[in-house]
């Protein structure tokens, strides 16, 4: 007979004290889980203090890694991870869903390990570099370790298809939908937002080359995040009445920027597996302007303008086009654009998501079974 409620261990290999997508999406999956009476417990590095509504062990703090473009919070504790592996192994866990099974820390460590619950693995990477095709001979291990395996896009899946032999599944990345709407942050006219690390395969000096590009007076351009290119674009843009720089934002001041903001831009020169930002945007109405990249087309689902990455004349064209009635009426265009955007983030709703888990974890265990 079928478990109705199952304990799940969520393990993420990057810190919970730092921003990212996967951690967000481990976060997001315990809570939509938890309201479907299941009993999540994620299993992560912390650096500070861990969110309050979900069950969280620590596998001690992180250390920052270069990594795919950008830079990684790992757990930097051997001990602290070995401890992990126990805990998974002995916590009476149903099943153990491992989020990017080859990252360094308790991900990699239960790959290899012969002595832990029934396996799902997601893999979120786009983009295998020659370190990770290194790790090539442990593919056929996390194959007969993980009896299902999830990709959040199709450049994941491929990603994950160098090391892995055998089928990937390829689901989405979930947002949060249905919940309270937050408040808009006060702006005084038409106004763009970035949300983002500040590093070249973000495309932030694109954006602000495009930015530049628009006529006086300019809709304002709100820049979120911090990261190394940060000194260096503020000296070459400072701060100015249609250009602020807001340095990285709480979870609550993210979404009141995302409510208020009339479009989002994600302005990646690639390497991105899927981009949640764009789904986070449509599901507070906002447009989304895109780089025409596989993962964000892939996650945009028709429902964002997209342009050709690092063009920033074609980037300022389509932000004049979105933004061009927004002290009047809004384009017609745009007003498509916000629609479908609220479709697609409502078809890739984080309730949506646990559902289409609970089936891998049932189906995880029906293997282990026979």
């Amino acid at each position: 007979m079928a478990r109705t409620s199952l304990t799940v261990a969520l393990v993420c290999p990057y810190s919970l004290s730092a921003p990212g997508g996967v951690q967000g999406q481990v976060l997001g999956l315990a809570r939509a889980l938890a309201r479907r009476g299941h009993e999540p417990v994620v299993f992560a590095p912390v650096d500070d203090r861990a969110p309050e509504d979900v069950r969280v062990v620590s596998t001690g703090p992180s250390v920052s890694v270069p990594g795919n473009g950008s830079r990684a919070p790992l757990a930097r504790s051997p001990r602290r991870v070995l401890a992990g592996v126990r805990a998974v192994g002995t916590g009476g866990f149903d099943v153990v869903h491992v989020h990017e099974p080859f990252a360094p820390g308790l991900p990699l460590a239960l790959v290899l390990s012969r002595r832990r619950p029934p396996g799902v693995a997601t893999f979120h990477r786009s983009g295998a570099s020659t370190a990770y095709r290194l790790l090539r001979p442990l593919g056929g291990v996390a194959a007969r370790r993980f009896a299902v395996r999830v990709a959040v896009s199709e450049a994941a899946r491929a990603t994950a298809a160098v090391l892995v032999p055998g089928p990937v599944e390829v689901l989405f990345n979930g947002v949060a939908t249905g919940g309270h709407v937050a408040e808009p942050w006060p702006t005084t006219g038409p106004t763009i937002l970035f949300l983002g690390r500040h590093e070249p395969r973000k495309g932030l000096a694109v954006l602000l080359a495009a930015h530049e590009r628009l006529p006086v007076p300019r809709p304002i351009l709100w820049i979120a995040g911090d990261g190394p290119e940060t000194a260096a674009l503020q000296e070459r843009y400072p701060a100015a009445p249609e250009r602020w720089w807001l340095g990285v934002v709480s979870d609550a001041e993210k979404e009141r920027r995302l409510a208020a903001a009339d479009v989002l831009v994600a302005p990646s020169l690639g390497a991105e597996s899927f981009g949640i930002v764009l789904l986070e945007a449509m599901a507070h109405g906002t447009a989304v302007v895109a780089s025409d990249i596989d993962g964000y087309r892939e996650a945009a689902g028709g429902a964002a303008r997209l342009v050709p990455p690092g063009d920033a004349v074609a980037l300022a064209d389509a932000l004049a086009g979105v933004l061009g009635g927004v002290t009047g009426e809004v384009p017609e265009a745009t007003a498509t654009l916000v629609s479908r955007g609220r479709e697609r983030a409502d078809a890739c709703s984080m309730t949506r998501l646990a559902e289409r888990y609970e089936d891998a974890y049932r189906a995880a265990l029906d293997a282990a079974d026979g």
